[in-house]
């Protein structure tokens, strides 16, 4: 209870400092983030806990809110701090991003390896160091934006092929709909054709019997 009524204090106290400017700076800084990285939306890093995400969505969704920001896109950029928080706090899409996450490492690492064996020196640093140097290496900032961007591109991959599945799917049900309305209008007219087939019938019975 004193740990939640100390956070309170410093939120509080935070917010009171907070200028209109900075306000608007973090409204442009949300619409500007990568629409499928919630980590982007929420400015934290991939390893951080669902504690962290729900103080650091407090804390921004006070700093954008519509009632405290003037902006005119206040209301958008609350918006998709929302949906951040509510993807980051949903097991599977956490895990989902998460995977994303460890396969830019992996290639990253990969990319890394190669260039260490040119390098020879980095190389022997490295076995020296018994792996601290590569440790320390993904803890730089030059590394964690290579791996931000890595995210990016393998999210959007995913998405695009998404998305083109998501239209093969539909053009495949819009030609099966197609198909259908045209086999029920082929069954319309032809029970029409028996119905009018059948309606001049006695006039066709009269004609034969006039005629013989």
């Amino acid at each position: 209870m004193g740990e939640a009524s100390e956070d309170d204090l410093l939120l509080k106290s935070f917010l009171a400092e907070v200028s209109e400017v900075e306000r608007d700076n973090e409204v442009a800084r949300i619409l500007s983030c990568f629409k499928l990285n919630a980590f982007e939306h929420l400015n934290l890093p991939f390893d951080s806990s669902i504690d962290d995400v729900k103080k650091q969505y407090r804390k921004l969704s006070l700093l954008v809110h519509p009632d405290k920001c003037k902006h005119p896109q206040a209301k958008e950029a609350f918006g998709a701090l929302a949906k951040a928080q509510q993807l980051l706090l949903d097991p599977q899409e956490r895990e989902y991003l998460l995977n994303q996450v460890t396969a830019a490492k992996e290639e990253l690492r990969a990319q890394r390896k190669k260039q260490l064996k040119k390098d020879t020196a980095s190389k022997i640093k490295s076995l020296v160091d018994e792996g601290k140097y590569e440790q320390q290496y993904e803890r730089s900032e030059e590394f964690q934006q290579l791996l931000k961007q890595k995210v990016r591109e393998i999210l959007t991959e995913k998405e695009w092929r998404r998305r083109k599945m998501q239209m093969r799917i539909s053009e495949e049900e819009g030609r099966l709909k197609k198909d259908e309305e045209e086999t029920k209008e082929m069954w319309k007219r032809k029970r029409e054709h028996e119905e009018q087939w059948e309606g001049t019938r006695e006039e066709r019975v009269c004609f034969i019997l006039f005629t013989n």
